[in-house]
């Protein structure tokens, strides 16, 4: 900053303001240095976050802090600690400047708080994302906002992306949002705002074994619940092959983990006289040959342990009556 003097120190005065005024970040205090300021948006405080406090022609006064986890600030001089958290910059202006009233410390304070950084809240992304990471919920914070800082979704990834937020004293509130309107926009309303604390995770898809009489056997991930079914299934496993039976079967397993066989009339949901049958994640969707052998327990076992490897074509099955 350049200054030309005049006559007089009220011209000089006048001078150093303007100056000043053509840069807002900067501020002079009497005796100290210019400081700059944060161009952070302005949030309640919490726990961690870093505090720069400016008190006029008190240079003993002005320093950076941060705020304790039990919520407090501590200044030389001050008996007591100060409660900040869930505050504003400007409430904690008015408590620091009471405070040194009231313990005799300065007369008249003028006293200026900003936010150097904020670590009160943070937000998780993990799961099946291409860069799994932790930020700070740092002005508008949507959750396409956050699925970007993590890279985007990996495939196959889940229907649902699930998200944990701090409840009070109570357990934490789980919200499912489903994937594909979020991701298309069909739904602006599942592009929920984000405030801090949040655990977003997305699970990797379910999985649906397909095997038997079809061209490509394998393992296939579940992209949408609601249109996961038989006909879909057969479909990415690019078909039936020739001499299939008119009846397949469904391999589920219960919540004791038993596994139970579920038969399925294949022949009439190919030629649209039965409905179509929805599956579940886990499922194993056997098709057998038009002798109608069925599946063996080992092939069951083999299947659920190595499904990756079914979608290879490595698992090699036999049929038995």
């Amino acid at each position: 900053m350049q200054l030309r003097i005049f006559a007089g120190v009220g011209v000089l005065f006048v001078a150093a303001i303007s100056a000043s005024a053509q840069d807002p970040r900067l501020q002079t205090i009497a005796g100290q240095d210019p400081v700059v300021f944060s161009n952070l948006p302005i949030q309640k405080i919490g726990a961690g976050d870093l505090l720069t406090l400016q008190v006029y022609d008190s240079p003993e006064l002005s320093r950076t802090v941060r705020v304790s986890p039990e919520g407090k600030i501590r200044l030389p001089m001050l008996k007591d600690q100060i409660k900040v958290t869930d505050l504003l910059p400007s409430d904690i202006e008015i408590l620091i400047t009471e405070a040194l009233q009231r313990e005799k410390i300065l007369v008249d304070p003028f006293v200026t708080v900003n936010v150097a950084e904020y670590h009160s809240r943070p937000i998780s992304v993990m799961g099946s994302v291409r860069a799994p990471t932790i930020f700070q919920a740092i002005g508008n914070v949507t959750l396409l906002d956050a699925l970007a800082r993590a890279g985007g979704l990996l495939e196959p990834a889940g229907s649902d992306v699930v998200i944990t937020r701090p409840n009070g004293d109570g357990p934490p509130a789980v919200q499912r949002i489903p994937v594909k309107p979020l991701i298309d926009g069909s739904d602006s309303t599942l592009n929920i705002k984000l405030y801090g604390g949040e655990e977003i995770r997305v699970p990797v898809a379910g999985q649906i074994v397909v095997s038997g009489n079809v061209l490509q056997p394998g393992s296939y991930p579940i992209i949408d619940t609601s249109a996961t079914t038989v006909n879909s299934m057969i479909a990415a496993a690019k078909g039936l092959s020739q001499y299939y039976g008119h009846t397949a079967y469904i391999y589920r397993l219960d919540d004791q983990g038993n596994r139970h066989e579920i038969p399925v009339d294949l022949w009439g949901i190919q030629k649209r006289k039965s409905p179509d049958v929805q599956l579940q994640a886990r499922d194993i969707l056997f098709v057998p040959d038009s002798q109608g052998l069925r599946i063996t327990q080992e092939m069951i076992t083999a299947l659920t342990n190595f499904g990756t490897s079914a979608s290879a074509g490595v698992i090699v099955y036999k049929s038995a009556k």
